[in-house]
């Protein structure tokens, strides 16, 4: 699967985060959109997420979304696997409460973990 593909089946999977998504894409990129487009739309998500976090919503609500990224990034393409882990989860948690890391990091599946720790080197809270 490419990574527009990939963008594309989280946007039909999960339509309420990918439209927050598609308003922080715009915040970030305004209407730019270029061949990387899905490539950054991932840091939108992410951003979404982190913004979802910080309101205090239920971390079960994005595990779903969670496992999915999870399963795609050890099934995908070389384009897949770079958008989740530096687009995607190298953003997760960018100004995130503690608490509020602390929750979604518990539900947060290990692959995702691994890759998180491998970057920063320490868990977000």
């Amino acid at each position: 699967m490419s990574r527009d593909k990939f963008c594309e089946e989280i946007k039909a999977k999960f339509p309420t985060i990918s439209a927050k998504a598609e308003k922080e894409y715009i915040r970030l990129w305004g209407d730019f959109k270029s061949e990387l487009y899905s490539y950054t739309w991932f840091e939108a998500l992410a951003g979404a997420l982190n913004i979802e976090m910080n309101k205090g919503v239920p971390p079960k609500e994005y595990q779903a979304l969670f496992s999915t990224v999870s399963s795609r990034f050890l099934s995908g393409d070389v384009d897949v696997k770079q958008a989740i882990d530096v687009a995607f989860v190298e953003n997760l948690f960018w100004n995130v409460s503690s608490s509020a890391s602390e929750l979604y990091w518990n539900t947060l599946p290990e692959v995702l973990k691994d890759l998180y720790l491998n970057f920063h080197r320490r868990k977000p809270y």
